[in-house]
């Protein structure tokens, strides 16, 4: 279950990065309109995919925030050869802690009044 959530994020995040740097390269480099249509297709996939998981929306989204940090770190890495100095990867491997605690500690079933 824990492996098919993390798929779902990486997907998420590689959608989410994916999409918008294809926008990004529309806007900012001159590439054609396919660019746009394409990263526009790619953004709404990012949109749906999430909603596989079996966490509560507010979960789901705060913990994708810290799968978002290291794939953009990674993205930047590879794509614009940015190296993450200590600084980059410390704070990623902070985020990746508060992803396990918010979506993977066990914890015992609350409801607000």
């Amino acid at each position: 279950m824990i492996l098919q959530s993390l798929f779902l994020f990486v997907l998420a995040g590689l959608c989410e990065i994916g999409g918008g740097y294809l926008i990004w390269l529309w806007i900012r480099e001159g590439r054609g309109i396919e660019y746009a249509v394409l990263g526009a297709i790619i953004l709404v996939l990012y949109g749906i995919i999430p909603t596989l998981q079996t966490s509560n929306f507010g979960r789901v989204y705060a913990a994708y925030g810290g799968i978002f940090i290291v794939l953009a770190l990674l993205w930047g890495w590879q794509i614009d050869k940015v190296v993450p100095d200590r600084f980059d990867i410390l704070g990623a491997a902070i985020a990746l802690i508060g992803v396990f605690i918010i979506m993977y500690w066990p914890r015992t079933v609350s409801v607000v009044p």
